[in-house]
């Protein structure tokens, strides 16, 4: 019998052209992240100067499609027609607005000025950060944060100057709420440290430190098999080298990561390709059909933290993954790991001792850099500190939060390639990624059983799609307060986080 089922009804005009001209959109936001990551990956360093024009140009041309009188016209008369809120098309239409409502309040000058300024940064920042040289970089941190100050006015009135810079990150988030959870939780962790750091039976780690111990061929070995224990796409991402890693997605299907192989750390490679690898797995994860359209990116970068320090430090640094990196271990380093059992490495890898470098930092120090960042961040946009003053600022607070003196500026105030990229409103979505974490590890518990078996089994793809179905699939179809509600249960709590660390460390540490 012939099936009599009605067809899919066909998107309306309006909705088309709405896709049409976002499919443009997207393409230019796109091939501008595949410049910047063949900047930071593959350029020669004389390319810096023409790279900085041609990203400029395409931050232009992508803002003066996103403002176009047409395509605000368009949204303005979707709104109106669209009737359920529910749709994948209201979402879209509800994305786009928001988009384009918040671009039009930026001149298009500013946008591209911004991105020029981005990439002359980061090339200053890696010339000068090897040598400490602060006086040759500070020019481009000042003539970053002018600009982030100006594009911030675009906005006003606000509640707080930065709520602009953390919109661009965390939508919808107010400053006042990220100060709320990143001082609960800071507060919670300062007594664990303390405590912590007076224990004599703290494990060792000196199994991933040695000068000139760790061949770079053998870490880029080392660290693609590494990926490739977990669900990233086959055939869908690839590995190379950079100063600072990092993760972006330039198409479905193709997923670029990075990281660093210092030859006297073997740890830094180990974690952070893990890390990044977090980051391409969202990226895999947004379907492909939502690609190109106003809700085909991840919901924020809180949530998109949330993935990879999940995937670093839950699975990564769990008992049952570092089982089966051993034998990796072994086979690149031969001698060095050879007398090492697991446990031991356990320990290794869970190590707490303060450090200068967020990027090596434990699990629970980890959040005390956060917090240092963006207690700066905020006192140089409500004017009690400048510039000039930042490596000063820098220096006191990392002694008093961490106990350590900053030797340098390389290993202080220029670490981050963050500001040299004028990402501003950035640092706070690492904390409150660690927090969504806990609370998403605490409801895969509850739903598949305790993780750490389904690591042990090799069953990762059951967490990866897991984790899919809550946050994944959803791409920016909801603000990231919606989506914690669906995907949590509730906003973000430091608890679950303060409860995870309290006890994998309190048994650590025998406490």
């Amino acid at each position: 019998m012939e099936d009599l089922a009605s067809p899919e009804p066909k998107p309306q005009p309006d909705y088309r052209e709405l896709l049409e001209r976002w499919g443009e959109i997207s393409d230019l936001g796109r091939a501008r992240a595949l410049l910047a990551w063949d900047e930071r990956t593959m350029m020669p360093a004389s390319g810096a100067a023409g790279r900085a024009e041609q990203i400029a140009t395409l931050a232009r041309v992508r803002h003066e499609r996103l403002t176009d009188d047409r395509l605000w016209e368009l949204l303005e008369r979707l709104a109106e027609s669209t009737r359920d809120p529910d749709t994948i098309e209201a979402a879209n239409v509800r994305a786009a607005r928001r988009d384009c409502g918040r671009a039009r309040l930026v001149p298009a000058d500013l946008r591209a000025e911004m991105a020029r300024s981005a990439s002359r940064g980061e090339t200053a920042w890696a010339a000068a950060r090897p040598e400490s040289n602060l006086a040759a970089f500070l020019p481009h941190l000042e003539r970053n944060i002018e600009l982030r100050r100006r594009y911030a006015a675009c906005f006003e009135p606000t509640s707080h100057p930065y709520d602009p810079l953390l919109d661009d990150f965390e939508p919808g988030m107010p400053t006042s709420e990220a100060r709320r959870l990143l001082t609960e939780l800071r507060e919670g962790l300062v007594p664990l440290v303390a405590t912590l750091a007076e224990d004599p039976g703290a494990p060792e780690d000196s199994i991933w430190l040695g000068r000139n111990r760790f061949e770079t061929d053998a870490q880029k070995r080392l660290a693609s098999e590494l990926l490739r224990l977990l669900p990233l796409p086959p055939g869908g991402w690839r590995l190379d080298p950079t100063l600072h890693p990092f993760a972006t997605s330039i198409a479905s299907g193709d997923i670029r990561i990075t990281t660093r192989y210092d030859p006297d750390d073997l740890s830094f490679a180990f974690f952070s390709a893990l890390h990044e690898a977090g980051h391409g797995i969202y990226e895999a994860g947004v379907p492909a059909e939502s690609r190109r359209t106003p809700i085909g990116h991840p919901a924020s970068l809180a949530f998109h933290e949330s993935q990879s320090r999940l995937w670093e430090n839950w699975v990564g640094r769990s008992r049952p993954f570092l089982e089966q990196a051993l034998p990796l271990l072994r086979r690149e380093f031969g001698d060095r790991f050879a007398d090492l059992d697991a446990e031991r490495l356990y320990r290794a890898a869970n190590r707490i001792r303060p450090s200068l470098i967020r990027v090596d930092a434990d699990e629970v120090t980890y959040n005390l850099h956060v917090a240092l960042r963006f207690e700066l961040e905020l006192e140089l946009f409500e004017g009690s500190l400048q510039a000039a003053d930042l490596a000063e600022a820098w220096n006191a607070r990392t002694e008093e939060y961490l106990g350590i003196a900053v030797p340098d500026h390389a290993h202080g105030v220029m670490q981050d390639v963050h500001w040299a990229a004028g990402s501003f409103g950035y640092f706070p979505t690492y904390t409150l990624g660690n927090i969504i974490a806990a609370q998403l590890w605490e409801a895969a518990a509850a739903e598949l059983g305790d993780p750490d078996r389904l690591i042990a089994e090799r069953d990762l793809e059951t967490l990866r799609a897991w984790l899919a179905k809550r946050v994944h699939s959803h791409g920016a179809r909801y603000l990231p307060a919606e989506l914690a509600e669906r995907a949590l249960g509730g906003p973000p709590d430091p608890g679950s986080l303060l409860r995870r660390l309290s006890r994998k460390y309190g048994e650590l540490y025998s406490l």
